[in-house]
């Protein structure tokens, strides 16, 4: 049986009986099933998701962004579907909002936004500081243009949090190597200090590199890191 599967349909193409299904697989979603004792990854459950809005759901936010390889996302975070629903079921997010055919494509067999598409949606959808978090993470991962975002804006002028989408998206710097560095140069940025530049090379005398800094000023010759245990586990 596949990964992650819609109950009803399987027992009625007989390839499970309604007895297996009970015993040996777990519902993650209302008729979406998974193996038991299966830890489920976040495209498993964005997969299921999708399969739950009986394929009309597109798959944005947080959980496309890993689709698109974006890091440091957890297994259980909300899965965000542009459909129409009033009561989704717990783990899943539904928006009714419009997405045109330029804005989406398909992976893993369902509907995913545009790296653009979901950058616009995490950057009008989450706070400022999430936000740019993860439009950097997403940006390390599958560089998109910010003229392409703002051109949705343009499109779809008045829609929810464009204003702080605008704001956002000049912050966004694809060289963040973890979200707890972003956090680190935002709080630079809004302590009214020049933007730093991420992922600084320094060298010796000799012009060998001895490492790479998180964020710094090369005009000036300062760097600053971040250090703690959440960093270290953020990193790739």
């Amino acid at each position: 049986m596949g990964e992650i599967f819609i109950g009803s349909d399987a027992v009625a193409s007989g390839t499970v009986t309604r007895h297996e299904l009970a015993r040996w697989y777990r519902p993650i979603y209302p008729n979406v099933y998974a193996a038991r004792g299966e830890q489920l990854t976040v495209r498993d459950r964005a997969v299921g998701a999708v399969l739950w809005s009986k394929r009309r759901g597109i798959l944005t936010g947080i959980a496309a962004s890993a689709l698109h390889g974006a890091e440091w996302v957890d297994a259980d975070v909300p899965v965000e579907l542009v459909y129409h629903c009033t009561r989704p079921p717990t783990g899943i997010v539904t928006r009714n909002e419009r997405i045109e055919p330029d804005e989406l494509g398909w992976q893993h067999g369902v509907l995913v936004a545009t790296p653009a598409r979901t950058a616009f949606d995490l950057g009008r959808h989450l706070r400022r500081g999430h936000a740019i978090a993860r439009m950097d993470a997403l940006m390390r991962a599958r560089p998109f243009s910010a003229e392409d975002v703002l051109l949705l804006a343009k499109r779809y002028r008045g829609a929810r949090g464009v204003k702080q989408l605008k704001a956002a998206l000049p912050l966004v710097d694809g060289g963040a190597a973890s979200l707890r560095e972003t956090w680190l140069r935002l709080l630079l940025i809004d302590a009214g200090l020049p933007t730093p530049k991420s992922q600084v090379p320094i060298y010796d005398h000799d012009g060998r590199l001895l490492r790479t800094s998180d964020l710094g000023w090369e005009d000036l010759m300062v760097v600053a890191e971040y250090d703690g245990d959440q960093h270290r586990t953020d990193r790739p």
